[in-house]
């Protein structure tokens, strides 16, 4: 008979967790595996709110096994290290991001992409090695192969960090993969949410003009005199986006709501691409033409691997990049949620899991 969350493991833990797919989150006693000869045990400091960890409480892109208890942009100190750690020491600042496991023999991995491997691990709502759940950051503490964790630098805020281990590294990773960090180019952001504010700030630390391409006027303030972009869009405005066509090396489209491609690839350069990092949760409809007049490319990017992890760290740390962020409470993440539906959140919220985070 299969054991308990909250005895399957030796060390005890608590996060909040959703039972079913109502989504709504509740104290949660679970356990963590003892720490192992190639792990660091992390206590947990910051977590912040990814919009995939909304979609994952509520199951709409199926596949949640519950409890489910979610948090992959983790940061927090370390607490213990195994005999064959050679990357941390105890008292070292570290963050764990989207996965927390790989096979390490596949060609991916190979190749340092352990985002791409078949037999990824997930930070939370996977079965790891050991064939038990994986729980996400909500919680008072982690246990994780060192492989899997990337150091902070002193000069990067524990808090304003944390959301660069999924948001960061989700557009620096195509940024750089499709060429769109050299300077003078222009890249074209739609979405000024989690991932769009940060793309934005990555581009310009690149040197790329930006253009911030919204279906929300409101926000054109914001993106330019707040965020560095150089111009604005409003996706719905036929005449502006008229005037903007063929104009753009690359776009990076953020957006996890259904939303038409077709005015978007108008804006292209002919042989550039549209990347994807946002993920709707129903199919989005392909215009073929306007791919084939101008030998324009759809591709989707996905996280990144351990190493261009650390590297986008390092990076946003010499640039100081950071998230913007509402710190909130543990006890306020359903009402974080459901404005997080809303949008309502410039950019990202982050629970401060060490100051209100307690055990019942």
């Amino acid at each position: 008979m299969a054991k308990s969350p909250e005895t399957e493991h030796p060390q005890k833990a608590f996060g909040w967790a959703a039972r079913d797919t109502s989504g709504i989150l509740s104290p949660f006693q679970f356990s963590r595996r003892a720490n192992g000869d190639d792990d660091i045990t992390l206590k947990i400091l910051y977590c912040g709110i990814c919009h995939s960890d909304l979609h994952a409480v509520k199951n709409d892109w199926g596949g949640s096994v519950y409890p489910v208890l979610p948090g992959h942009e983790v940061v927090g100190v370390v607490t213990e290290v195994g005999r064959n750690v050679t990357k941390f020491k105890v008292g070292d600042k570290g963050g764990v991001g989207c996965m927390v496991g790989a096979c390490h023999s596949c060609d991916n991995c190979e190749k340092g992409l352990e985002n791409y491997c078949p037999k990824m691990i997930l930070t939370y709502n996977s079965v790891y090695h050991d064939g038990t759940m994986t729980y996400g950051g909500y919680s008072d503490m982690l246990v994780i192969n060192e492989h899997f964790v990337v150091h902070f630098p002193e000069n990067m805020p524990l808090d304003a960090g944390a959301p660069l281990l999924c948001a960061g590294i989700t557009v620096y990773s195509p940024l750089k993969y499709f060429g769109l960090s050299e300077p003078g180019k222009h890249l074209g952001v739609v979405g000024l949410g989690g991932l769009g504010h940060v793309a934005v700030k990555f581009a310009k630390a690149f040197g790329l003009k930006v253009t911030v391409i919204s279906t929300s006027p409101s926000k054109e303030k914001e993106a330019i005199e707040r965020l560095g972009a150089d111009s604005f869009l409003v996706s719905r405005d036929p005449a502006q986006m008229q005037a903007a066509m063929g104009t753009m090396d690359g776009i990076i489209d953020t957006v996890s709501a259904v939303h038409p491609l077709m005015p978007l690839l108008g804006l292209l350069k002919s042989h550039a691409k549209l990347i994807m990092v946002g993920a709707p949760d129903r199919p989005l409809e392909l215009p073929v033409f306007p791919l084939l007049m101008g030998r324009k490319g759809v591709e989707g990017s996905c996280i990144g691997g351990m190493k261009e992890t650390q590297e986008m760290i390092y990076f946003a740390a010499k640039h100081n990049i950071t998230a913007d962020i509402e710190v909130i409470p543990m006890d306020y993440v359903n009402t974080a949620m459901e404005r997080l539906v809303k949008a309502d959140v410039r950019y990202r919220f982050v629970i401060d899991i060490a100051n209100t985070l307690t055990t019942p």
